[in-house]
């Protein structure tokens, strides 16, 4: 497609398409032409925020199939929910194998499916498209944690030894739609919502700058999970009052806070150890993504919310609720932090740019979608490692059959 700038269309039309869709104001060699979500007014609407941000003449389409139809379309980024990741991909391949249409790639967004054997199908999807493929795992792309990683391994890895340890949190107070507090659509709680970021960041600590995400080895994992806030009986009317009686967190809760180790080897046998943290119970200015990277002789640390800018309002200053200072912001008054451009911040502009020009030159990432399956695999470990309170060695046995107890609406803080 040399010369050519990427039509792409958006499958799903909620908060993490409006995340891609303000970042693709950073990317300068392709256009979104297209939104699909099954309310139609929800795909008008973003469509015409598409328009109104000047990244593209996006219109909504009826059907998956006739976006794929559309010769304007080259790629197809999914963004919609979880429990319908295969369903989707279903007809985005049934489209192309009747001929209706082609496309150079699709991009999904994380996790890949909600379990193992659902992880797999869409990688055999992946396959019978024939099309090349990556997973949007943004914080690999957090510029920060970028330049932070490179600088330490060239300047202080290189003379006193490789890291040792990676921390990797993703924490706020919970999300934003209703099916991602229902573990039967979501595949779990906050552990399949936010570890497959952490996991990723954490691995991507320890792996040298060029080197393949195979050259360290995992060995073991130690999980825990837990519902620290949202099973409280305040909270669980909370839940209710806003999100309907289907977000029933004292019959049918889902963790909202988790934690693992993971337990690596590097080619000279050394241990790396990743410790991952994830909350929807933490109440501070709002989303927080923090890691640190520790070695012989040097440390790294990054934290989103320690921006450059901070405001303070005294209690005299009122006003709406809102999400105007940084992501899932918990406060209006006092001292809050501003995160200028989080597109940027978190990495969606680094990730769209990378995968855009991927699929422009024809070349096949490795951030693609046999990492998202191997991801999903690492969050079924951890939740098989929390249910039986026990270490596991890699890989365990019935992983492929596994469905947690939270996706199952079965278990019992």
């Amino acid at each position: 497609m040399a010369g050519r700038r990427l039509g792409v269309g958006f499958i799903g039309s909620g908060f993490i398409t409006r995340f891609h869709l303000m970042s693709w104001q950073a990317v300068r060699e392709a256009d979104v032409l297209g939104i699909w979500s099954p309310n139609r007014g929800r795909a008008e609407s973003t469509a015409a925020y598409a328009r109104e941000l000047r990244v593209g003449e996006a219109k909504a389409y009826d059907s998956i199939t006739d976006m794929v139809a559309d010769p304007a379309i080259d790629a197809l980024w999914i963004c919609g929910p979880n429990h319908k990741r295969i369903e989707n991909m279903e007809e985005i391949v049934a489209a192309l194998k009747s001929g209706k249409g082609e496309l150079v790639g699709i991009a999904c967004e994380k996790p890949l499916a909600r379990n193992v054997r659902e992880a797999k199908r869409v990688v055999e999807l992946i396959e019978e498209a024939g099309v090349l493929h990556g997973y949007l795992e943004d914080q690999l792309f957090e510029p920060g944690l970028v330049r932070g990683h490179e600088i330490a391994w060239r300047r202080a890895a290189a003379i006193t030894g490789r890291p040792y340890l990676a921390r990797a949190a993703e924490e706020h107070s919970g999300p934003h739609a209703p099916w991602f507090w229902q573990g039967e659509m979501q595949g779990g709680g906050v552990l399949n919502d936010m570890m497959c970021h952490s996991v990723e960041v954490g691995r991507y600590l320890l792996t040298a700058p060029g080197a393949p995400r195979g050259s360290i080895r995992l060995k073991k994992i130690t999980a825990h999970i837990a519902s620290l806030k949202w099973s409280r009986p305040h909270y669980v009317e909370d839940l209710k009052n806003r999100f309907g009686p289907e977000v029933d967190y004292a019959n049918r809760p889902s963790e909202d806070f988790a934690r693992a180790t993971m337990e690596y080897e590097d080619d000279e046998g050394h241990p790396l150890i990743a410790e991952v943290t994830t909350s929807w119970s933490f109440v501070g200015a709002g989303l927080r993504l923090s890691s640190e990277l520790l070695g012989p002789e040097y440390s790294m640390y990054h934290n989103t919310l320690d921006a450059g800018t901070k405001l303070f309002f005294s209690r005299e200053v009122t006003g709406s609720q809102g999400e105007d200072l940084v992501e899932k912001q918990n406060a209006e008054q006092g001292q809050m932090p501003v995160v200028g451009n989080e597109a940027s911040e978190y990495g969606y502009e680094n990730e769209n740019r990378y995968f855009v020009q991927q699929f422009l030159d024809g070349k096949q990432s490795d951030v693609d979608f046999y990492a998202g399956l191997e991801v999903v695999e690492l969050l079924m470990t951890a939740y098989m490692s929390a249910e039986l309170e026990r270490t596991l060695l890699w890989k365990p046995e019935g992983l492929e059959d596994f469905v947690p107890a939270v996706a199952k609406g079965t278990w019992r803080p």
